[in-house]
């Protein structure tokens, strides 16, 4: 079942409203004030949140939501706000990102019944990916498109050698550098503004997409990070050899270099491009160049890195 997250100051309200929930088996965590429920949200992504929304919060409490719903990884989460009748207005209303609402006193049923069908919105709309929770192919093609032809990059990376790392160290191990990288990319993306959108086409492939101006930051960013990481995934000896020994395919072992990710960027400026196919097909020619290199490299363009 879906994660639910309660940020309801009223304890007792929180308190009633996580017996009802919990009565439809939902997950429930209860968060009291939006100066640390983000921090915790990010740590622990709920899958739907619902908000109480006063007039004496309404501006911290907008300025909240609009943060999240600007970050890639929650602006498909439903929100559902908790409001006073006097905040129940077109005018008032449309100055929260919100997905649905329900008024004080709350009707509990009700209010189940649209949890429900945020439930059924989110599993025909949501197409990230589940490990990483990163948007997946249908929102990165949709993101391709509308980068068509603005000052932005459209970056595609790969993590070089993962196949014999997860067949060496276990899925469990090549799952969490999946999640890892994943963390990294959507870090270095989210510095660089509202812009940004990163996403997880599956496996070891990654799309991100910055402005143009950033993209060589984003990437050194992103391979610096990834550096880091790698130094706690291998032992002393095999971060001082540069490898670790493997089986290949025919039994025999070989030296597998530790990893490193490849990014092939591709700006979009311009009418260089008609359509996202064009842009699959630079990305792979250029893929090709990233990953000539022994370590973690990026190439824009013709132009190496």
């Amino acid at each position: 079942m879906p994660r639910i997250a309660l940020l309801v100051q009223d304890p007792d309200t929180a308190r009633r409203l996580e017996l009802h929930l919990h009565s439809k088996v939902y997950q429930v965590v209860v968060l009291q004030q939006t100066s640390s429920a983000l921090g915790m949200l990010y740590a622990d992504p709920p899958e739907i949140l619902l908000i109480e929304i006063t007039e004496a919060e309404a501006g911290d409490t907008k300025a909240f939501l609009e943060e999240l719903k600007h970050d890639s990884y929650f602006s498909m989460m439903p929100i559902i706000g908790l409001l006073p009748n006097s905040l129940v207005s077109p005018e008032q209303l449309e100055r929260y990102p919100l997905d649905d609402f329900i008024t004080y006193p709350i009707n509990y049923p009700l209010l189940l019944s649209r949890v429900a069908l945020a439930e059924q919105r989110i599993r025909r709309i949501l197409d990230n990916n589940p490990l990483t929770r990163l948007p997946g192919n249908t929102s990165i093609q949709i993101a391709i498109e509308r980068a068509l032809g603005k000052p932005l990059a459209v970056c595609y990376l790969d993590i070089n050698n993962f196949k014999p790392f997860n067949d060496t160290y276990g899925f469990s191990r090549g799952d969490e550098v999946i999640r890892m990288v994943a963390r990294i990319i959507n870090n270095a993306v989210k510095e660089v503004g509202g812009s940004g959108f990163s996403g997880h086409i599956g496996g070891d492939d990654f799309v991100f997409i910055v402005p143009l101006t950033q993209a060589e930051t984003v990437c050194r960013t992103i391979i610096e990070n990834f550096r880091l990481v790698v130094q706690d995934l291998f032992g002393d000896r095999e971060k001082d050899n540069g490898f670790y020994l493997a089986k290949n395919r025919k039994g025999g072992v070989e030296e597998i270099p530790l990893l490193g990710v490849a990014i092939a960027v591709v700006p979009t400026d311009g009418d260089r491009f008609k359509h996202p196919g064009m842009i699959s097909e630079a990305i792979s020619e250029l893929k090709k160049q990233a990953k000539k290199s022994a370590e973690s490299a990026y190439v824009i363009g013709r132009r190496k890195r």
